[in-house]
């Protein structure tokens, strides 16, 4: 049967006690609805609960909880138990509490959330050795701060790493040591370099995207992708950080940290961003007219946030397109060059090498070499 996730927004009143009390309702009658409880998380702070169930549909669910107490949940949606396990930590209730009278769990299910993405300086590659290993090679060696640090790697593919952590003061601490450490590939004989570019965003399971923790995954995508600095954070983690550790500052130096303004101009950006950067005549001042800004007051908002101008962000947001294209061997160069808005073939050919320093046509030879 189909894992769903359950979100229940409690009133003040409601306590871990309470909630657990609920819990052991479901328990006592889920089988009249096919139903089978796994676990729940309460967060006495933000006032949610969440409910893990095995269920042979969301009906079934709504059904059961009206019947054991009538808190019916806000929202329900469909999970992967692996994926929930690599968020959460588990998929069934702590050892510590089973086997009690009332099973209280103190666990909320708010997480921070790490998005580590690899950027290249240059993809030269003499060697004959692929991208693709040197990435991989640079990968292993930050798998092991993170684990140090108590982070869970939720998903690893190529330059990306998806990273959930219990405390934001072990995700900051985390996002710290790996920049501290060598910024460049293991393997000595590839010339190749990289960056990591690290964002971080705090947030719960459910909300009203389809995808678990989908909101937060997506603003630290955004933030990792597009904020300037090494390590970029949303205004939340900040806040939290700061709370956590006796209202110590921030590093500054070392970490870019948006406020509620900046973060609201992000997601703007990058919805129309998304939406249109096919478009070969999209122009700054379409941008301008969709944000709400003028010419200069776009600028000005781009390099602070950025630090790139609209037709630098656009074009260097389009050769990341390409890359992506280019290997998954989607189409040929032509093909790509206009895909990704670039107006001619040539001219995606020139900003390539300006970019990376090597033609998009030697790339997708040598980037798919093996050792």
């Amino acid at each position: 049967m189909p894992i769903y996730m359950d979100r229940h927004d409690v009133s003040e009143e409601v306590t871990a006690e309470i909630v657990a009390d609920l819990h052991q309702k479901d328990l006592k009658i889920q089988h009249k609805f096919n139903c089978k409880g796994l676990t729940y998380w309460f967060d006495d702070t933000r006032k949610t609960a969440f409910c893990l169930v095995e269920a042979p549909n969301k009906k079934a669910i709504q059904e059961m909880h009206d019947k054991a107490h009538g808190a019916v949940p806000h929202r329900i949606i469909e999970v992967d138990s692996t994926v929930v396990e690599s968020f959460l930590g588990r998929i069934e209730d702590p050892k510590k509490s089973q086997n009690t009278a009332l099973n209280i769990i103190n666990d909320p299910a708010f997480r921070t959330i790490m998005v580590a993405s690899i950027k290249h300086l240059s993809l030269k590659n003499p060697s004959g050795r692929s991208v693709k290993q040197a990435i991989d090679e640079y990968n292993k060696s930050i798998i092991g701060t993170i684990t140090t640090l108590n982070g869970r790697i939720v998903k690893q593919k190529n330059n990306y790493i998806l990273i959930s952590f219990n405390s934001v003061t072990d995700a900051i601490e985390c996002a710290l040591k790996i920049q501290t450490g060598n910024q460049h590939t293991a393997a000595s004989d590839i010339v190749t370099s990289f960056t990591t570019k690290i964002g971080l965003s705090a947030g719960v399971p459910v909300t009203s995207k389809e995808g678990i923790f989908e909101d937060t995954i997506q603003l630290a995508e955004r933030i990792c992708d597009v904020v300037k600095g090494k390590i970029a954070i949303s205004a939340e983690v900040r806040d939290l950080y700061e709370s956590e550790n006796l209202n110590t500052p921030i590093d500054n130096e070392h970490i870019n940290a948006l406020d509620s303004i900046d973060e609201k101009f992000l997601n703007g950006l990058m919805d129309y961003t998304e939406k249109e950067w096919r478009n070969t005549s999209l122009t700054a001042d379409d941008f301008s007219k969709s944000l709400g800004y003028s010419k200069s007051q776009l600028y000005r908002k781009m390099i602070a946030i950025t630090g790139k101008s609209p037709n630098s962000f656009l074009k260097e947001y389009r050769l990341d397109r390409a890359i992506e294209l280019l290997n998954k061997k989607n189409g040929n160069i032509s093909d790509i060059a206009y895909e990704t808005g670039f107006n001619t073939p040539a001219y995606f050919s020139k900003c390539f090498q300006k970019a990376y320093d090597i033609l998009p046509s030697v790339y997708t030879k040598t980037s798919n070499l093996s050792s």
